[in-house]
């Protein structure tokens, strides 16, 4: 299927929302690299959905879908094979009351000891100095008994980690900056609690009050596969995700410094293989469902690149036919993607998936175009060099300032 003659639907770029408006209540918690606005989520759980009914993500991340699903009344289940991601999530679905917060960070203890990891990537990124302050504030955090205001801390503190290192700061990709001056880890964790508290204080607010007093009631957000969802068979209204692209290995690279710091990994190798579509999942010839992601993989030959797409396509392949197990009959599935090129090659995200979900079971409802008028084309590695470099050539990966919503109906 050939998606490029649908017009843009203007209605979808959001262009009238702010930076600071994407980031209200909870959603500034966090800089988490390619999420999806939360407006674009909210109108989907709107128009699809009714007030008590189970919204899903399987590639939740940051929690966009479930905490828009918790502000609408609906049950917001989410799924992430990142343990930095299902940190986050938890924590941005999880509404405090205010003065809990105030009350713990005054009681903080920054004096007593330091915890920093012994880690050669640590010390790679961070100077002696910022590194013992670090290690003072995480210290002083996981002695917090309540462990929904202990984790809320935590997030703070892998907020600010970037930060403080010597991370190239106007750049998602992992770059050292031998210029720069870290900031004071202290002022910065400070800093940022003030920031999210008062966004939490407006969470609270937003919330119906049967929601706010059991929110356990409307949220289950677990680290674990997309392709295992905690969802009854039947059971969901909607789907609302979007999944990662090709050689997702690498968002392992962009949450390295918080993956490192609270012990989710030794090494970013073991990080990567977590990933969907690792080079490193080996598995028997499958039937990807798709004459167009056949024609991709042949198109890029037979080599590593070429593995990794097809294992990609083969993943996402039973991601979808786990949703179509959760959905309810005519339930809707929303994916969220754009397409890529790798090599020379168009890598058809859209077109793909579409043909997968038609061949396990679901109609299109309908498909939306929409324009990301601030979409930044992204750094990628060198394939010579192994630096990270912008997105300028063939050999590279590129993304495209647009994107689909595709609207699968379950049948």
């Amino acid at each position: 299927m050939n998606l490029k003659d649908i017009a843009p639907d203007k209605t979808w770029a959001f262009i009238e929302y702010t930076p600071a408006q994407t980031r209200y209540i909870t959603h500034g918690y966090y800089t988490y690299p390619a999420k999806f606005i939360p407006q674009l989520a909210a109108r989907l759980i709107r128009e699809l959905s009714r007030a008590g009914e189970i919204v899903v993500d399987p590639f939740m991340g940051s929690g966009t879908t479930i905490v828009e699903a918790l502000a609408q009344a609906r049950v917001g289940v989410g799924v992430d094979i990142n343990p930095v991601a299902h940190l986050v999530a938890r924590v941005k679905a999880t509404p405090l009351a205010p003065g809990l917060l105030n009350e713990t960070y005054a009681h903080l203890d920054f004096k007593s000891r330091s915890i920093a990891p012994e880690n050669a990537r640590i010390d790679y990124w961070f100077p002696r100095a910022q590194k013992e302050k670090l290690g003072a504030i995480l210290a002083a955090v996981t002695q917090i008994e309540n462990e929904s205001v202990r984790d809320f801390f935590l997030v703070a503190f892998a907020q600010i980690l970037k930060s403080c290192s010597i991370w190239l700061q106007r750049s998602v990709k992992p770059t050292r900056d031998p210029h720069k001056t870290p900031a004071d880890p202290f002022a910065a964790f400070a800093k940022q609690t003030r920031a999210m508290q008062k966004q939490n204080a407006v969470f609270w607010d937003v919330l119906a009050p049967r929601v706010r007093e059991h929110p356990a009631q409307f949220r289950r957000v677990e680290c674990a596969d997309a392709r295992a969802l905690p969802v009854a068979d039947n059971a969901a209204s909607l789907v609302v995700t979007s999944p990662p692209y090709v050689t997702s290995y690498e968002y392992a690279d962009l949450h390295q410094l918080a993956a490192l710091w609270l012990a989710y990994c030794e090494s970013l190798p073991e990080f990567r293989k977590r990933f969907i579509g690792t080079a490193h999942s080996e598995r028997a010839e499958i039937d990807l469902q798709s004459a167009t992601a056949d024609h991709i993989c042949a198109e890029l030959g037979e080599n590593k690149k070429s593995r990794e797409v097809k294992n990609y396509f083969a993943d996402m392949l039973e991601c979808f036919t786990e949703m179509r197990r959760a959905l309810k009959p005519g339930g809707h599935a929303c994916i969220v993607i754009g397409n890529t090129e790798l090599k020379g090659v168009a890598i058809l995200n859209a077109e793909v998936f579409v043909e997968q979900m038609h061949n396990s079971g679901y109609r299109v409802h309908d498909i939306i175009k929409r324009e990301i008028p601030s979409k930044i084309l992204p750094q990628t590695r060198d394939p010579e060099s192994g630096r990270f470099t912008n997105a300028t050539n063939s050999n590279k990966v590129l993304a495209y300032p647009v994107e689909y919503i595709l609207v699968m109906e379950k049948i």
